[in-house]
């Protein structure tokens, strides 16, 4: 168990407080979805209870240690101000320059500032020694509550954490706890739902979710190259060659742990690049001219039939193109049934999973909603990450 910020004394405290502001930002000026953000909320509020100073740190894009106009967190910060209601200072500032420094440390006791995009930095993504440092000396404590990013080893999540005392915020913790829980003491039936577009992202929690879940249901791209190990035709469907055999003794060691494995007994088919839709047919029958893209009816029937006897739901990844409005009614469709399964624990994670889900009333009946992608498939994995691994221990 790693602290949290109600282990330790921050009354009046500087605080660094690594988020994850790494948002959809439409014509570079206006925040999309804000699910991140909202998700902080908590932690900001009792921080600024403390009588705490923040400098929020978080990054947007892939900037590669350059400053991009269109990667500014500068938007962000205005849509933070309305979020809090109350001002929000923006740092745009070059935090390499000693005499920026001394100012972002002068603002005023109690004032909330958002660095600009710490990626714009090759110190951060390189976790440089000297540039950890040097943050480090804007604050006393180091708040991590950006379980998205843990799972690399940068300045912003390891590297502070040399320089200052350093807990998780609420959401971090959250994070945490839900998906331990949702592992290590799973309530039965357990069943896990894997998606997306890469077999290669996807074949190790694969393997790791074969050890726990009574059912495993597997759709998306990902799918694609299990239908192929199956021997099945996939015509011009999204498969990883490479993982095909990997795929086989997956299947076969589902069969010897008693697992059940589900695939698509049905798939929409049609043509992406020409934004066709071709119609539904049996998994075994993709034409050679087609690819699969979404889960058709009968899957959508089999995999609901055993999400909404679950007890405890895990699901990453969509079950098909969902960027398209033609493909995404398998994705739509699972998270109805997860949703209202209301006597389960769900934990559902991923960017692109998130990003598919167009009611998000229906997010308040789930039971969390994981802010990390990639995060996430690693915690499940290995247990931990590196960023929590650096936190403080109770």
């Amino acid at each position: 168990m790693k602290k949290t910020i109600k282990d330790i004394n921050l009354k009046g405290k500087k605080v660094l407080l690594r988020v994850d502001y790494n948002v959809s930002l439409f014509d570079g000026m206006r925040v999309g979805d804000d699910t991140r953000i909202r998700q902080t909320l908590p932690t900001i509020e009792y921080l600024l209870k403390q009588g705490c100073t923040l400098y929020l740190i978080s990054h947007l894009g892939r900037p590669e240690g350059k400053r991009q106009k269109q990667l500014s967190l500068r938007p962000v910060a205005e849509h933070l101000q309305t979020l809090l209601k109350r001002k929000v200072l923006f740092f745009g500032e070059d935090l390499l320059k000693d005499e920026e420094i001394k100012r972002l440390k002068a603002i005023r006791n109690g004032a909330i500032i958002l660095l600009e995009n710490i990626r714009f930095y090759r110190g951060e993504e390189t976790n440089e020694n000297n540039f950890s440092r040097r943050l480090a000396g804007l604050g006393q404590i180091f708040v991590n509550d950006a379980f998205g990013v843990d799972h690399r080893a940068h300045a912003s999540t390891v590297g502070l954490a040399a320089y200052l005392p350093s807990v998780a915020g609420f959401l971090l913790d959250k994070e945490v706890v839900m998906i331990s829980q949702a592992m290590e003491k799973p309530k039965r039936p357990m069943v896990a739902i894997i998606g997306g577009a890469k077999a290669e992202t996807k074949i190790t929690l694969i393997d790791r979710l074969l050890e726990k879940a009574d059912t495993l249901i597997i759709g998306g791209g990902v799918a694609n190259t299990f239908l192929k190990a199956w021997g099945y035709e996939v015509g011009k469907s999204l498969v990883n060659y490479e993982m095909v055999e990997l795929a086989k003794k997956l299947y076969w060691k589902a069969a010897r742990s008693k697992t059940r494995m589900l695939l698509p007994s049905d798939v929409v088919v049609g043509d992406l690049a020409k934004n066709k839709y071709e119609g539904i047919t049996d998994s075994s029958r993709i034409p050679p001219d087609m690819q699969a893209l979404d889960i058709g009816p009968q899957s959508q029937a089999e995999f609901g039939a055993e999400i909404s006897r679950a007890k405890t739901i895990i699901w990453n990844g969509p079950m098909g193109v969902c960027e398209n409005p033609k493909f995404v009614t398998g994705t739509d469709f699972i998270y109805h049934v997860i949703a209202e399964n209301r006597s389960s624990l769900s934990v559902v994670g991923g960017g692109d999973t998130l990003g598919a889900l167009k009611e998000k009333d229906f997010l308040k009946t789930i039971d969390h909603v994981s802010t990390g992608g990639g995060a996430m498939l690693e915690f499940i994995e290995q247990g931990s990450l590196p960023g929590i691994d650096a936190l403080l221990d109770k």
